[in-house]
């Protein structure tokens, strides 16, 4: 399939320079795979993030939660799945195909990655010269000691979650009593160990323009810490939800926030390079269960990792004209505004996740007007 685009791009902002400078000194085999990323572009090749869903165990249960379709909560439901899921020798395997694509970043989540008791031999497997490692945390289990450990096996980032600057709001959007003490001293202790480290937190529309919501980018520029929107999404435990949605005037002010703040969200150039929604150019999500994802709210599987190349279902992925190069979508399923939400979410609801991709897309829905095999 001939990806090729015509898409300009321009040289790499300053900040984008000094990650890079720093990056050919720490890890220069992902030096070398990032430098190439624009060339990738301009043949139409994914530069995907691999966000890997390792595991859904987590020790809260937040109100947002977009992986809760994904958990098997009930001992005996958990004693009687027979889904074939990641071991080690898995996630070296993921590895060495993502790297042989010259793919550079994977990103843990779940679940909440630091109560998997096999949470280094995962770094170990995925092999940190070739990556760079972030692993998505809640903080609850981040203490200076936890994060020394992390920088020392390969971690480079920690994107913490905190949802927002209210003691209370934040404890109970997480269901979790204390969880915002827990973030401010995981805060800390990432920065005292030198690892890299973002604030994730949910936008909704009734949050958006909150006074709440700006002592929270004043807190986290005092800190020095960039901020990572995520808009919120109607999947998950919020699936129908389209009340929580923002629109174009919503995603407008955040990003004109940037003016002051280190605020960003998917939108924003990565590498210094602009093509809209990251959906599959730029990040794929890897489930549990081997179906790979074009985002982790896009709850459709391109394939499956475990019977087929992770080229070949990435490539099925950019067949589709929601996520090829071209038109900037601003987002598919965060923006009450884009057409897709009315098209397509209804096909993925009320069914077992991830809904198989001949279920939300028609042949018409192809760039080449005919089903991608």
């Amino acid at each position: 399939m001939d990806n090729k685009t015509d898409m300009a791009i321009e040289e790499p902002p300053k900040t984008e320079v000094n990650n890079r400078n720093k990056l050919k000194l720490e890890k220069p085999l992902v030096y070398d795979k990032v430098v190439k990323y624009e060339d990738k572009v301009k043949r139409g090749e994914s530069i995907a993030i691999l966000q890997f869903q390792y595991d859904y165990t987590c020790n809260f249960h937040c109100e947002h939660c977009s992986a809760d379709k994904f958990m098997v909560k009930k001992k005996t439901d958990r004693e009687q799945d027979s889904r074939r899921f990641f071991n080690l020798d898995d996630v070296r395997e993921l590895s060495r195909q993502g790297d042989e694509m010259g793919l550079a970043h994977i990103v843990i989540t779940g679940g909440e990655p630091l109560v998997y008791p096999d949470f280094d031999q995962v770094i170990e497997a995925i092999d940190p010269a070739k990556w760079y490692i972030s692993s998505d945390s809640n903080g609850w289990h981040l203490d200076k000691e936890r994060a020394r450990h992390l920088k020392s096996i390969g971690v480079d980032k920690i994107q913490l979650s905190l949802d927002s600057f209210i003691r209370e709001e934040h404890d109970k959007f997480r269901q979790k009593e204390g969880s915002y003490d827990r973030v401010l001293r995981a805060v800390d202790a990432s920065l005292e160990a030198g690892l890299n480290l973002i604030f994730q937190t949910v936008i909704w529309k009734e949050r958006c323009k909150s006074q709440e919501f700006l002592d929270y980018l004043e807190f986290a520029k005092s800190k020095g810490v960039g901020t990572y929107v995520t808009f919120a999404k109607p999947v998950g435990a919020w699936e129908g939800r389209m009340e929580v949605l923002c629109g174009d005037e919503e995603w407008d002010y955040v990003h004109k926030l940037g003016e002051k703040y280190n605020v960003f969200t998917h939108l924003t150039p990565g590498y210094g390079i602009d093509i809209g929604c990251i959906a599959v150019k730029r990040m794929v999500s890897v489930t549990k269960y081997g179906d790979i994802m074009p985002c982790p709210y896009t709850h459709t599987s391109l394939g499956n990792f475990f019977t087929e190349p992770l080229e070949k279902i990435i490539n099925r992925g950019l067949a589709l004209k929601s996520f090829t190069y071209g038109e900037k979508h601003l987002c598919l399923v965060g923006n009450k505004s884009d057409p897709f939400i009315a098209a397509k979410m209804h096909r993925m609801y009320g069914k077992p996740v991830p809904v198989p991709l001949n279920e939300v897309f028609d042949a018409e829905d192809y760039v080449t007007g005919k089903l991608f095999e």
